[in-house]
């Protein structure tokens, strides 16, 4: 971060795209920080890469799970959501290879709601190259180049780095929202939380500030 970012609060948030949480957890994250100086990076977390089984909506644990905590949670937060019928449910690495090329075309905070709106609203395959590319153009993005550099795996080994960055930091659930370098919160947040520890990191950067400045002046 450079000093003139430096009370911009840097916001990191793992989730996958099948994941009904992470789609849940977008609006007390922007709701927090609507009026907040943040910078909100999505970053890739695997919740069942190739080869693990990816999970069918016809067996008995999906349908427990939303009936249980999402379609509740989601009927308080009132957020259109429902469990998509896809089975079974898609791998998402060529979906997070597209996210790296959004990112690299900038339309990185764009990519990552809208894949999640086309799972759990739109119940469209986000494992098929044609629905990611339709999305891609959507957002603007050139189509033939996105295909293109996902059919070669243009983006694949940047994707891996990612992923060892989730090791990195140890995200083993998601959403794992982490703000600055020192407040963590696991699974959907409430928005008090999330501008609690905007506003504490906002406050430890000015501290930090201030013991480097000199006696000029900062």
């Amino acid at each position: 971060m450079t000093e003139t970012e430096a009370g911009t609060v840097g916001i990191k948030v793992w989730s996958d795209y099948v994941c009904p949480f992470c789609m849940l957890a977008e609006t007390p994250l922007h709701e927090a920080t609507r009026d907040l100086d943040v910078e909100i990076e999505w970053m890739p977390f695997e919740l069942r890469p190739h080869p693990t089984p990816t999970l069918r909506p016809e067996d008995e644990y999906l349908p427990a799970i939303w009936a249980r905590s999402v379609y509740p949670m989601a009927r308080r937060m009132n957020v259109d959501i429902t469990l998509p019928t896809v089975s079974p449910q898609p791998y998402t690495r060529l979906a997070f290879e597209g996210y790296q090329y959004a990112a690299e075309h900038g339309r990185a905070a764009e990519y990552t709601p809208r894949v999640l709106r086309a799972f759990f609203q739109e119940n469209r395959d986000i494992g098929r190259l044609d629905v990611l590319t339709d999305i891609a153009s959507e957002l603007g993005l050139d189509d033939a180049g996105f295909s293109e550099a996902l059919t070669a795996g243009t983006y694949t080994e940047t994707h891996q780095e990612a992923l060892r960055t989730a090791e990195a930091y140890r995200v083993s659930v998601a959403p794992t929202i982490v703000i600055g370098e020192r407040h963590r919160i696991e699974g959907v947040p409430a928005a008090a939380q999330i501008r609690k520890a905007v506003l504490d990191t906002q406050a430890e950067q000015a501290v930090a500030r201030g013991a480097a400045c000199g006696t000029d002046g900062c």
